[in-house]
């Protein structure tokens, strides 16, 4: 009888349906780049950050509590607000202390997604927080499921990419029987050695809509391992650093 925990990745959030997020961690991956920023921020001595589904309650909450406001619609800054979703907008001397309040196209959807199916625990994962992760996910030994945020629903690489990062690290620890789940890992292992090569040789979309904007540094760093290595863990309507 195997009585490891079970570990599943979701490829995207109209596939989160499928799996019973009720007894599991569940991880939030957006890599590019609303995960990366949320790991940074708190790494750089954030207080707190609300992530929300819409602009408008963004606005909102951040008047009443004087926060800072911040998120992307499409890539770019959502109209409205005065900060986006790159990680360098958050370093430590503009971000600590300080709560911010953010929305993104696909993280913090799918983030509440969870919530609303039922998730016991959430935390968020990037390559930026990948040992943190790890660390988490081994030391709890309960279900995982590896929730990709993709982009507006379709598939994405760099998501799967963390996905299989994880996985490469933590398998030993977990049964998996999930088809997903060792696509990513494979995925992974072939691009690892240069995940940003990787991700430009196969014109990744993300990749692609992020170099138009000329953010290849935000790319590079977000596909760099452990450079904001805390962990993002939602409790009472915010993300705040595990175990602070």
């Amino acid at each position: 009888m195997n009585n490891k925990p079970t570990l599943h990745t979701s490829l995207s959030p109209a596939l989160l349906h499928l799996y019973d997020v009720r007894d599991s961690i569940v991880v939030i991956i957006d890599v590019l780049r609303a995960t990366s920023t949320i790991a940074t921020a708190l790494y750089n001595g954030a207080k707190s950050i609300i992530p929300v589904d819409s602009v408008a309650r963004c606005i909102e909450l951040g008047n009443q509590m004087d926060a800072i406001t911040a998120g992307e619609r499409d890539g770019k800054v959502a109209e409205g607000l005065t900060y986006g979703n790159s990680p360098f907008e958050y370093p430590r001397e503009f971000i600590a202390d300080k709560t911010l309040v953010l929305t993104t196209t696909n993280g913090t959807k799918l983030l509440h997604m969870a919530l609303n199916n039922g998730a016991p625990t959430v935390i968020t994962g990037s390559f930026p927080n990948l040992s943190a992760v790890c660390d988490f996910l081994v030391k709890e030994n309960r279900n995982v499921i590896l929730g990709c945020a993709a982009w507006k629903d379709r598939f994405n690489l760099e998501d799967t990419l963390f996905a299989g990062a994880v996985i490469s690290r933590i398998k030993e620890n977990f049964h998996i029987n999930c088809d997903s789940s060792q696509m990513a890992e494979t995925l992974y292992l072939k691009g690892k050695t240069d995940l940003y090569e990787f991700m430009r040789e196969k014109n990744a979309s993300h990749y692609h809509r992020l170099n138009g904007f000329g953010l290849e540094k935000d790319i590079r760093y977000c596909l760099t391992p452990d450079g904001a290595n805390v962990l993002p863990f939602y409790e009472d309507g915010r993300l705040v650093v595990h175990g602070k």
